[in-house]
């Protein structure tokens, strides 16, 4: 039975100014510009949609904010205080009912998208939202980190914006609708990041272990290879042998996490593996860890941005922000069994009393493209 559309409020109060979005501007001179939709479609989306939704709010353009009850988009959407409209679940990994679930968000979305009338819609990968601004002719805009994502071949959004290392060649679009910016997507939220040393308390992080953070590859993604599965098992037997490490697990929803302990009960049972009972923000977790191990991207990329030693075992096809990280030194590929027990550096990370300075020429670089985009076409 599809998910009912459901109004959510922050729990607390909230950090963003986004006028149109449930959050008052304390500018009442801003003249409000065009309505802008931004559907968080996974739990990636949150964090980095939150700076940009504030600064948009800030230039006085009103956002709509729509979320996928799916990979803990909810609970992070609430945790950074937003407010949207929550609508459409994950239908899981058979791919007819992938399909069918997309199209039935997309019909799910029509209402609050009709009522509301956004000038421009806005994702990091949403194909509801692309099906359903095609259908009432929205100008959507995407934007990406991987250039290998599949998209329907009649449903493409009207721009495309990218990372500036990701190569025109390997992007299936005309390159006079693709804007680039500096950076990568982590930048655009890890350049404000404040850690909060709670988390060490709430998770036992200083009891003297090796603290590795994992996040178990996404098994019902359309890109999922089984070697990322073989890596990580080899990961937690490795890790599992070792006395004085600590692994903190990130499974994607509950499915994963209750296959994963009923495969390794004796990691759990000794407090090897600890999995958090609510929802963590990640750049905090990353930073307070030793090292990162991921079967996925964000989190690599997010310990890539903080500087703090990532693992990557991926088997996917590699992307160009991936292989840029590998060139520069912050992210090591692992790439079969062997190199799980060679490649791995466990080691006590000297963190420093604070992230080295970020910049926000990426997020700045974004909204600046948005915006050229929602006023020169909308």
């Amino acid at each position: 039975m599809p998910t009912l559309s459901k109004e959510h409020k922050p729990l607390s109060q909230p950090s963003q100014v986004i006028p149109g979005a449930g959050v008052t501007s304390s500018n009442q001179n801003i003249k409000m510009g065009k309505k802008i939709w931004i559907d968080l479609d996974n739990s990636p989306h949150v964090p980095f949609f939150a700076p940009i939704a504030e600064e948009l709010g800030r230039r006085g353009y009103p956002v709509l904010m729509t979320a996928r009850d799916c990979f803990q988009v909810r609970e992070l959407a609430d945790l950074f205080g937003l407010k949207y409209k929550l609508i459409g679940h994950h239908y899981g990994k058979n791919k007819v009912l992938k399909i069918i679930g997309l199209c039935t968000r997309a019909l799910q979305m029509m209402p609050t998208a009709v009522r509301e009338k956004p000038a421009l819609a806005l994702s990091h990968g949403s194909r509801s939202q692309l099906i359903l601004s095609k259908l009432l002719g929205i100008p959507a805009v995407m934007i990406g980190d991987y250039e290998f994502a599949t998209l329907f071949a009649l449903v493409r959004p009207a721009w495309l914006i990218v990372p500036e290392v990701i190569p025109d060649a390997a992007l299936n679009s005309s390159k006079s609708r693709v804007m680039k910016y500096p950076g990568i997507k982590e930048d655009v939220y890890a350049q404000n990041f404040i850690p909060q040393s709670e988390i060490v308390k709430q998770l036992g992080l200083d009891d003297g272990r090796l603290v590795v953070t994992i996040r178990p590859p996404a098994t019902e993604a359309h890109y999922h290879v089984p070697e990322s599965d073989e890596l990580f098992e080899e990961v937690l037997n490795y890790l599992g042998d070792l006395p004085d490490v600590k692994m903190i697990l990130l499974p994607r929803n509950d499915r994963q996490a209750a296959v994963i302990r009923k495969a390794r009960p004796e990691l759990f049972s000794s407090g090897k593996v600890t999995v958090p009972n609510h929802v963590v923000d990640g750049l905090n977790l990353v930073w307070y860890s030793d090292l990162v191990i991921s079967g996925g991207g964000t989190m690599n990329r997010e310990a890539a941005a903080l500087r703090v030693p990532v693992y990557s075992i991926f088997r996917g096809k590699i992307g160009a922000v991936d292989r840029y990280l590998a060139a520069d030194g912050r992210l090591t590929l692992i790439e079969d069994r062997s190199q799980v027990r060679t490649k791995l550096l466990l080691k006590r990370r000297i963190r420093p009393a604070k992230p080295t300075g970020g910049s926000d020429v990426s997020l700045m670089s974004l909204v600046e493209h948005i915006i050229s985009i929602v006023e020169e076409t909308c």
